[in-house]
């Protein structure tokens, strides 16, 4: 026995695909993940749905037994996807009982869920039981169970019993403190600004809400128009700059574009009444230096997920204000303006919800950002419960090093007003209607920005499905170039030039349909970075010589990024 399980590492990249999504579930997080697990009126309606049909409920039972028949019997042919890592040890085939309990587990699962789709229920409805019955289907894996699990065995042979006190250890561990999940990474793995977040650069403006980031230029000469990126307020920023040859911003840098990105603070309850407006304000502070510091009359924008959708609403104001002609360009990374049927995340998502999730976080003054990781692991319990359940507490290993999980366990607070305000964007699914929402006092009428923007999502994305992402283009007034990449969420984003397995679609129009624009777009090999590098290009005016310091007058640097507001946890 190596020591290590082989699907961890093989599950991080997918583990990680949807994690900075985590914002879309602010609802679901602020009531806790066991709200979830009832199925409540839909799992009423699932079950009348079945007592109705009693031909299919009876043909489903039939199937089974008949299938657990024929692997009694040594006869069945069902086997686990080829992608499937639990069942890789030898033991789980050359085992006649071993092999018998994974057949007859699968052939469990697979009734479970054809009685779901039997039950024909609504679609908010069947994203819910879909969400129980995932969750109930994991859990009983034979792989997660001491007894049949032959890792389990392996680890206590190889570690004389060492693995039961350090996997007791790891639960004990893990069960103190939020979020009660296993941990998939050591909180000391790496440090910000030793391991990760190392692009050169300086803080040269810090406000209570935020700090603005300038990054070094590396070339002689950049453009002359200046690229800001807003990221999402529940996590850190650092994921656009996530390790050498791992970072967006890196990228950005080194093709000559002037690169500024604002950290957020980590609020706490002081912070309460920092709402949409607070956050909307200082995006409109961080162009406005950007433009000074450049000498630019211009400037470029780019926001990610939740920092997409302010940035958006930001936009709106400045075209309702008259000065949308400031902007050259806007950028929209894996971000829903479009909230019906986004996912889970908008199934789970009613009024009497969002009444009692934006009392919860209220009354604390803000929502935790473990308790939204708390959430989205049980939205994907086969990559982020059970492998470290088997890794951490069977095996009594420590979870591998891995970055980009570091990053989504370096949660940060969202303050009680901005968890407000976006649950109220989501039940209304407000951006979807001229004037239904409001930024800093101005109507949002998202068809009158008159602005090109280079929309991407990701075709693996569970939380912010490409569809969803993809309605964006219709929203917004303006040009749009939209880009699937065949990533998932935060894949999407960590999506560096050399990865030979990477590709991207997109297609010269964007029709109101999205099979019609999947059915027209080509398939284009690598990263879609030098494709977006290209549309900054053609955005970002002439080129002058690279300014020979960072800042200027009135934004002197105050220190080396990633500067301070990251390290607070």
């Amino acid at each position: 026995m190596n020591g290590q399980p082989p699907d961890l590492p093989a599950a991080a990249t997918e583990a990680a695909a949807a994690a900075a999504a985590l914002d879309l579930l602010v609802a679901a997080a602020a009531l806790g993940p066991l709200r979830r697990f009832l199925p409540g009126r839909a799992g009423i309606r699932s079950a009348a749905g079945l007592a109705r049909r009693p031909h299919r409920l009876a043909r489903q039972a039939a199937a089974l037994a008949g299938e657990l028949a024929r692997v009694g019997v040594g006869r069945s042919t069902l086997a686990p996807p080829p992608r499937d890592r639990r069942f890789t040890d030898p033991a789980w085939t050359s085992n006649p009982l071993l092999h018998r309990l994974v057949q007859a587990y699968l052939a469990a699962g697979q009734t479970a869920e054809r009685l779901l789709a039997d039950a024909d229920l609504q679609w908010r409805d069947a994203e819910r039981m879909r969400f129980v019955v995932d969750n109930l289907v994991h859990a009983l894996a034979p792989s997660n169970n001491p007894l049949a699990s032959p890792v389990f065995w392996k680890a206590l042979v190889d570690s004389g019993g060492g693995n039961l006190i350090r996997g007791a250890r790891h639960l004990a561990a893990d069960l103190a403190t939020p979020p009660r999940v296993p941990t998939m990474v050591a909180a000391d793995a790496f440090e910000v600004g030793a391991d990760l977040a190392l692009t050169p650069g300086a803080v040269v403006l810090r406000t209570p809400v935020f700090e603005l980031l300038q990054y070094q230029p590396q070339t002689p000469r950049v453009r002359r128009v200046p690229l800001l990126i807003v990221p999402p307020m529940i996590n850190k920023y650092y994921i656009l700059d996530l390790a050498p040859g791992r970072s967006l911003i890196e990228h950005l840098v080194g093709s000559g574009q002037q690169v500024f990105v604002i950290s957020w603070r980590n609020p706490d309850a002081r912070h309460r009444d920092w709402g949409a407006d607070t956050y909307g304000q200082a995006i409109l502070e961080a162009l406005e230096a950007t433009r000074r510091i450049c000498r630019a009359d211009r400037s470029l924008l780019l926001g990610l997920c939740s920092g997409g959708i302010l940035a958006a609403m930001v936009l709106a104001h400045l075209a309702a204000t008259g000065r949308q002609h400031r902007m050259a360009g806007f950028g929209l990374a894996v971000s829903v303006l479009d909230q019906a049927r986004a996912g889970m995340a908008s199934a789970a998502l009613d009024e009497g919800t969002a009444k009692a999730a934006v009392a919860a976080s209220a009354a604390r003054g803000f929502l935790d950002g473990r308790a939204l990781a708390e959430v989205f692991a049980w939205l994907r319990p086969g990559d982020l419960i059970w492998p470290y359940w088997v890794n951490n507490y069977l095996q009594g290993l420590d979870p591998p090093p891995l970055d980009i999980l570091y990053w989504n366990a370096d949660t940060t607070r969202m303050p009680a007003g901005l968890h407000r305000d976006f649950v109220r964007l989501a039940v209304d699914n407000a951006l979807t209607r001229p004037d239904a929402a409001a930024m800093l006092g101005s109507p949002v009428d998202l068809a009158k920005l008159d602005i090109d923007a280079y929309v991407v999502a990701g075709v693996a994305d569970h939380l912010c499905p490409w569809q969803s992402c993809y309605r964006s283009t219709q929203l917004l007034g303006g040009r749009s170039r939209f880009v699937l990449s065949t990533s998932g969420h935060i894949a999407s984003m960590v999506n560096p030039p050399g990865n030979e397995r990477a590709n991207f679609r997109t297609a010269a129009d964007t029709p109101p349909d999205p099979a019609d624009w999947l059915g027209q777009a080509t398939t284009e090999r690598g990263s879609w970075w030098p494709d977006y590098v290209g549309w900054l290009e053609q955005r970002g005016g002439s080129e002058k010589t690279r300014p020979r310091r960072l800042g200027a007058a009135g934004f002197p640097p105050l220190d080396p990024a990633p500067g301070t507001y990251v390290l607070d946890r």
